[in-house]
Formats: C-alpha cells, structure tokens, sequence
C-alpha cells in the first residue's frame, strides 16, 4: 500500500496495512540540543528531520498565499541578544539574536483601521499577482500524475492572518467597533484565497486542503461561538464546497489551544479535520470522537508533556490511544512541535513504541530512502516591486 492510499483511506475510516506514521516538527532549539546528545548534525530542519526519521511523505503544492509583494524587511536597532525589525508582513517585533524558538515582542501592527487595509493590505491580495504559481507548473502537474504519497492545498485563513497583521486587542475590539469593516476584509480574504488556488484545485488531484488559524488559548477560542458563527462560518463554507466540488472532502485546520467551543463549528463549516490537538492546552482526541462520532477525522494528539515525563509515562500515552486508531479517521503524532525538554533517547523510544503498537514498519536507514525525495522543485515568477508606504 502506497503512502498515498494509506493516508486517504485511514481518513476515511478504510481498512489500512497500518496507520501512516507521521509527527508535527520540532522547535529550532530542540535540534541544537538533540546535536549534543546524537542527532546527527545535518538534521537541523524540519524537511530533512521527517526524512531522516523515515516518515510517512505528505505535501502540498506551492501556491503562493501570502501577501505579495511582501513589505520590505529592515532591522530597526540592536543590541548583544536582541534585534527590532519588521517582518514582511509589516509588523516591528523584538526578537532574539540567536534565533531561539520563543514568540517574539510584538511591538507594533501595520492593519489598524480601513485606510490602511485599503492601500497597503488588499492591493497585496490579489490572486492575479504573477508569482503566486511557480514557472514550471506544467512540469510539477505532469510529475504528481504518477505520485505515490498524499498531496494537498492551503487554503490560508481567515482570522490568523489578520490577527497577525492587526494584533490580538485590535482584531477582537475590531469585531465590535467596527464590524463592517472586518466583514469586509473576511470577504476578501475569502474571495482571494479562492481566486488564488481555483487554478490547482481544477488542475490537479488533490487529495487534502488545510486552513492555518491558531486562533485560541488554554481557556478557549480568542473569539466567541456567536462571534465565530458570524464572521467566519459563512466564508469557510463558501471555501470548502468549491473543495467539495472538486472533489477534495478532506479539509483540516491547524490550530493550536483549546478549540473545544468552536470545533463543531468548523465541522458545520466543512472543516472535518482538527489538527494538531493539544491535549494539556484541554482538547483531548478521545473526547472530540465522543461528541462528534465519524464525522470529524483527528490527527495529534499525543500529549508532547509526557515525552518530557520518561518511559513509562510515554507507553501509557500511547496505549490510550489505541482504540481510537483501532476506529480509523486518526492520525496520532505529537500535539505540537517537540521541545527541547524533550530528551533525543525519549523522542526516539516514543516512535518505537508507537510503531510497535500500530503496527507501523521501522523505516530503512536515512541512506537507503535519500533516492525517494527527489523531485522538481518550484521555480517562482519574480514579483512586482512593494507599493509606496503610507505618507
């Protein structure tokens, strides 16, 4: 069985060989750290990590979502261990020097009102922009024709991004303040982002579409249920039956924290994949497949906590899940980027155990597999020159 047909049919509940063995990554700490205790040190990112730890292969075709032109990136000031820059997508942020995994100190936010969203947001959202489809589409579309692993699409977002672009006080205020105007950047949004993959959803056979949101905490979602329902239900369903039309009834959401309030409304949107399930933030894979039946297929949801724990703790995390596999739909990894904390033997007894209670196939050495990562890579259009700033 192929990693292509295990990975649709465990999504749709079909008998498999085995699960496909898949994690979430790791934070850039964690590799310097497992460098001083045996990984090897050319696994330094999270592309060659997958490949090294022998993972199941899953990608999605490089469409460019993001905003284009990107704002220009400068560095503000700095001093021994920090630097103020602004990112492109206009934010100025403190950050470490040394690259260390912690969320920056977001220091201003480019999208505060109407006026900048309609001269420096929505001219750079526009699915006509050349280079949001790489030069040598017509040779990648002819290469996955005779793929053997899942391939998928983002379908970007609709809150994360302009959480991003606005700061989280000025979103949730702007939902009440001014109501009219997120409506309008939500529609947009939604209308760009269909616009912008039409192209690859009509053209080639996907297989899955993901949404990135990470839009709640430990204590819930950023927005409330009502909030939710009004802003966002409307446009994701809009997103998901042009994907269900075409095909593609696979479409899931990343999103971090506690999404117990809301998940049922992404279901209702058409969103029936939760991902990456963190369990000590209050979501737990067991309790989502007790509320939601079949209807919502899972993937994460082992507890990242109990790999820090050791041995024991870790064999127990894994056979709780064991059922829940056993029902198909579910797709268990760690619920979130692997930390430091984390030992490199404890990481690595984890994926034995896992295996060998799924019944996952250990994978041949790095060496013998180098051959199978071989394929076109995208060559992007060069992108027209950034718009004038705000005077």
């Amino acid at each position: 069985m192929t990693d292509r047909e295990r990975w649709v049919r465990t999504m749709h509940y079909e008998p498999v060989d085995h699960i496909p063995d898949e994690e979430f990554g790791y934070w850039s700490d964690t590799f310097r750290t497992w460098h001083e205790q045996g990984l090897p040190e050319f696994v330094n990112d999270n592309t060659i990590a997958d490949r090294y730890f022998g993972f199941s292969r899953r990608e999605s075709v490089p469409v460019r979502l993001g905003l284009m032109p990107a704002f220009e990136t400068k560095i503000l000031e700095e001093d021994e261990r920090h630097k103020v820059l602004v990112d492109g997508s206009g934010v100025v942020q403190e950050v470490f020097k040394d690259g260390s995994s912690s969320i920056p100190h977001y220091i201003d936010f480019p999208l505060k009102g109407r006026r900048e969203w309609e001269e420096l947001f929505r001219p750079r959202l526009d699915p006509g922009t050349p280079g949001r489809y790489p030069e040598n589409w017509e040779e990648l579309k002819e290469h996955w024709k005779e793929r053997d692993y899942p391939l998928g699409i983002s379908v970007g977002s609709l809150f994360g991004w302009i959480r991003n672009w606005m700061g989280f006080e000025r979103i949730c205020t702007m939902m009440y303040d001014d109501p009219e105007l997120m409506h309008d950047i939500i529609d947009h949004l939604a209308d760009f982002i269909l616009g912008t993959v039409e192209r690859a959803v009509k053209e080639v056979d996907l297989d899955f579409a993901a949404f990135w949101e990470d839009m709640a905490f430990r204590s819930g979602p950023m927005i409330s249920p009502s909030m939710f329902e009004e802003f966002l239900v409307p446009r994701y369903r809009r997103i998901t039956s042009f994907l269900n039309e075409h095909g593609i009834d696979i479409v899931y959401v990343d999103c971090d924290g506690n999404i117990n309030a809301i998940a049922g409304l992404w279901l209702e949107a058409g969103v029936n994949t939760m991902f990456p399930i963190e369990v000590r933030a209050g979501t737990d894979p067991i309790e989502l497949r007790e509320r939601f039946g079949k209807d919502m297929r899972l993937m994460g949801g082992v507890d990242k906590t109990k790999l820090i724990e050791g041995k024991e703790a870790i064999r127990k995390e894994v056979s709780r899940l064991e059922k829940l596999v056993a029902d198909g739909g579910y797709i268990p990894h760690v619920d979130h980027r692997v930390p430091p904390d984390v030992t490199y033997e404890n990481y690595l007894y984890y994926l034995k155990v896992k295996r060998e209670a799924f019944g996952i196939p250990e994978p041949e050495p790095y060496e013998a597999r180098k051959h199978l990562y071989e394929y076109p890579e995208p060559i992007f259009l060069p992108v027209e020159e950034t718009p004038p700033p705000l005077t």
